[in-house]
């Protein structure tokens, strides 16, 4: 499975992911040509948090695939294009967010990975282990702090404060006064995340 973003969506690429039978889920550009006419004027009365999808597969870079449109809080329009069935594409390309996000925030937005300037392999992959358990911890911890408050969001429907720096803040607290909050902190590295609902069924309009 391919999951990808607009800079990535070239109909030879998509002809390649097909040849090799690799399943796919690509965000497209509004310019992109669908059914005959641009993808940004496909149902131009789509409100924010719905999502639209035509009704059958529509050849799209060179292949028939099922065609996904959604609009942010904020009036950002999310057409993607894949060879799943409807329900599972949305729930899909949403996986591409969280690992762009964990990427940003072992990096500079967060555990500075690449300011150790380290290049033996072993070394960095310890080190790697090392910061997603890290990550992971302030995460789990941020989850339980925001736990029944609902979370405050910008103009583009963001969370103004990731789970992970709210976890970071919070553990760095109790590191450096000594709070007893510590071990509460501990004990959640064995505590499964609190569930979430991924299924977007039943809200699909085609």
């Amino acid at each position: 499975m391919l999951i990808a973003d607009r800079e990535f969506t070239l109909q030879e690429w998509c002809q390649f992911l097909r040849w090799k039978r690799i399943r796919h889920c690509l965000r497209i550009w509004e310019n992109t040509c669908v059914n005959d006419e641009l993808a940004r004027d496909l149902f131009m009365t789509l409100q924010p948090g719905e999502v639209w999808t035509l009704f059958e597969r529509t050849w799209v870079y060179g292949g028939w695939m099922n065609v996904v449109i959604t609009l942010s809080p904020a009036g950002d329009r999310m057409i993607v294009a894949s060879d799943l069935s409807v329900l599972d594409v949305l729930v899909t390309y949403r996986l591409r967010w969280g690992i762009e996000s964990a990427f940003s925030a072992l990096k500079t937005r967060g555990l500075n990975l690449e300011a150790t300037h380290m290049t033996a392999a072993d070394r960095i992959s310890r080190l790697f282990g090392l910061l997603c358990i890290a990550l992971a911890w302030m995460t789990r911890v941020g989850a339980e702090d925001q736990q029944g408050i609902p979370p405050r969001r910008d103009n583009r429907g963001r969370l103004v404060l990731s789970l992970s720096r709210q976890g970071w803040m919070q553990l760095s607290q109790a590191v450096r006064w000594g709070l007893d909050t510590f071990w509460t902190y501990l004990q959640l590295l064995r505590t499964p995340f609190p569930a979430t609902e991924t299924s977007i069924s039943g809200s699909v309009r085609c």
